[in-house]
């Protein structure tokens, strides 16, 4: 393909999922309902956080936060998708798609630094129950809100300046959003400055979060280890599990998609990659990790009786 000056590149085609013409309308509506439950079952988490006095907790601030969040992540990509599906015309700005990227890897960033901050209260609480309201608390949740959203928006924000400087050989992006990786495909000279990134300060943004959260649920592990009483072992069990395997699914594809040397993609397989872990985790999320709890769902049995 004859090199292309980036100056030149002002908008990119996107592929999609599919160029078969008879599985666009299936696609569509297999993804629009996910896409709906996800949205559907977040908003009644952040709704009921708020509302519900008995709600109002550290815990549950947070995971209204991760509920915002997977919102936010899904929405940043699959209405635009939807849309390319049933239409003819894939293209998208030059500017839309570093914007697209730049939101993308914030909220993306910061699930895996929300779901670190739940591994620490779930530490505390099952390792020091007494002490738990003392050293946990609302207004520590939001500091470390904050911060996390301030690290990760500078994170994206390199990243993003990085890729938009790039030299792209073509417009004709492997995805069904701009995302990083089919972006560096593209580069007309091996983005060595970008893959450094992704392997270091990418690696303290992203991956820190996930060896905190196992640096904590290994410390869990050792109190667990020390209960005698199987009612209090079955319950910190409980309390992890649904924690435990939205954690799986995130770093799951995230280290599926991303940590891997741009040799090793496969973009065509990264596409089922992607669709579960902006379209499948959101939805699944609220199911796993809150409409299970007790106290959620007694908030919506309550509201139910009142309609």
């Amino acid at each position: 393909m004859a090199m292309i000056n980036r100056t030149e590149v002002t908008e990119f085609i996107l592929s999609g999922l599919s160029n078969w013409p008879e599985m666009q309308p299936v696609i569509f509506g297999i993804v629009l309902a996910m896409y709906l439950v996800a949205v559907v079952g977040n908003a009644l988490v952040v709704i009921a956080a708020h509302l519900d006095t008995k709600l109002q907790t550290p815990m549950y601030f947070l995971l209204s936060q991760l509920s915002f969040v997977d919102i936010f992540l899904t929405t940043i990509t699959v209405p635009q998708m939807l849309v390319h599906t049933l239409s003819v015309d894939r293209t998208i700005s030059f500017n839309r798609c570093m914007v697209q990227l730049f939101f993308f890897m914030t909220v993306g960033s910061m699930e895996g630094h929300l779901l670190a901050a739940m591994a620490y209260d779930r530490y505390v609480a099952i390792y020091n129950p007494l002490r738990y309201s003392t050293i946990v608390s609302r207004h520590l949740c939001l500091r470390i809100t904050l911060t996390s959203w301030v690290v990760v928006n500078l994170n994206s924000l390199l990243y993003s300046m990085l890729v938009s400087r790039l030299t792209f050989c073509g417009n004709q992006v492997t995805h069904f959003f701009c995302d990083i990786t089919p972006l560096l495909q593209l580069s007309c000279t091996r983005p060595v400055v970008n893959e450094m990134l992704i392997f270091t300060e990418g690696v303290a943004v992203v991956v820190s979060p996930f060896f905190f959260i196992l640096g904590s649920y290994a410390h869990i592990g050792v109190a667990i280890a020390r209960m005698h009483s199987v009612a209090a072992l079955r319950k910190a069990l409980s309390t992890c599990s649904s924690h435990i395997l939205v954690v799986l699914l995130l770093y799951g594809s995230v280290i599926r998609m991303y940590l891997r040397p741009s040799s090793g993609y496969d973009l065509d397989q990264d596409h089922y990659v992607a669709i579960f872990y902006t379209v499948v985790t959101p939805m699944l999320n609220p199911l796993i990790y809150s409409l299970r709890n007790q106290e959620v769902k007694g908030y919506f049995r309550a509201l139910h009786r009142r309609i």
